[in-house]
């Protein structure tokens, strides 16, 4: 099987990206894999016919571009296969907003509006969460406990993304729940609680800065609290159209989970959450590259 390995881009996920492709490299080596990198730049266009050359397109372009639904629908032209969910599922999981709208009737959701202009203050009161629509990694995200902060976070957003979502900031545990298919269907993984060490939230510096944050897998719930959060993550991937591998972030609070968003290319670095529960699952690296692979041609069957 020859795999194309598409990584770096140019989002504002690029450095994550190359450490998640650098990391699949080393797995794909080990695997024995016959593969060729490509690090996604704008002149991808005119290279990617070139991808009808290979059997598979192995993708970790995180953010824009490789996970909202634009490669994917570029590669569905083409006729290649690729890892990971298609292009509606991926376009429609990247646009939070839309998420919301699509699973409101499914799972519990903390409130929120949409706002494309500026405001003095918040439209939902204090706490809130300022974040964009469609972006990773948890850039662009502020928690505002003031009408000063409320407006630093929109003059940060709204010139680069035109919309944001303002959010109910719910005060609970942060938690990921990882899935990956396999011939067997879909596998919850252990869930992963997340505690920033000195961070407000699981943001980016907590996310990619090693001793940052807390890592509890599997997290210290009850097995009618566990169940409850593997089956609310399930259900929304599911209902999503999700294939592959990918994870459910949210949090639990007061017995409840809410829905935060989900992830159809996560994070492969050393300090990324999917292979920390997949370890916990008692599977390593290699074995997870291998199932992502595999999936791939499960999806049509």
């Amino acid at each position: 099987m020859k795999i194309a390995l598409l990584m770096g881009g140019t989002s504002r996920e690029r450095e994550i990206s190359l450490r998640s492709g650098e990391r699949v490299k080393k797995a794909l080596d080990a695997l024995g894999y016959d593969y060729v990198v490509f690090d996604v730049g704008e002149d991808f266009l005119e290279k990617a016919p070139k991808l009808k050359e290979f059997d598979l397109v192995f993708n970790v372009l995180h953010g824009t571009f490789g996970e909202d639904g634009s490669l994917q629908s570029i590669l569905d032209f083409l006729g290649v296969r690729y890892t990971g969910s298609d292009a509606f599922s991926s376009m429609l999981c990247f646009d939070k907003l839309l998420t919301y709208r699509f699973l409101k009737d499914l799972v519990k959701i903390p409130n929120f509006v949409e706002l494309k202009e500026y405001l003095d203050s918040s439209p939902i009161g204090y706490p809130c969460v300022v974040k964009p629509r469609r972006e990773g990694s948890s850039i662009g995200v502020f928690i505002c406990e003031s009408d000063e902060e409320f407006q630093r976070a929109l003059k940060e957003d709204l010139p680069l993304y035109g919309s944001v979502i303002v959010q109910e900031y719910i005060p609970g545990r942060e938690m990921t729940v990882s899935i990956i298919e396999t011939e067997r269907g879909f596998k919850v993984l252990p869930i992963l609680e997340l505690r920033p060490k000195r961070r407000k939230f699981y943001d980016y510096i907590a996310k990619y800065t090693k001793g940052e944050t807390e890592f509890l897998l599997p997290a210290p719930l009850e097995p009618d609290e566990e169940r409850l959060v593997k089956e609310t993550a399930l259900r929304v991937f599911t209902e999503a159209g999700c294939r592959g591998f990918g994870r459910v972030d949210g949090i639990f609070f007061n017995g409840e989970f809410f829905f935060l968003e989900i992830n159809t290319v996560p994070g492969l670095t050393e300090l990324s959450d999917l292979p920390a529960s997949a370890k916990a699952a008692g599977i390593d690296f290699e074995e997870l590259i291998d199932i992502i692979i595999k999936s791939a041609f499960l999806k049509g069957e």
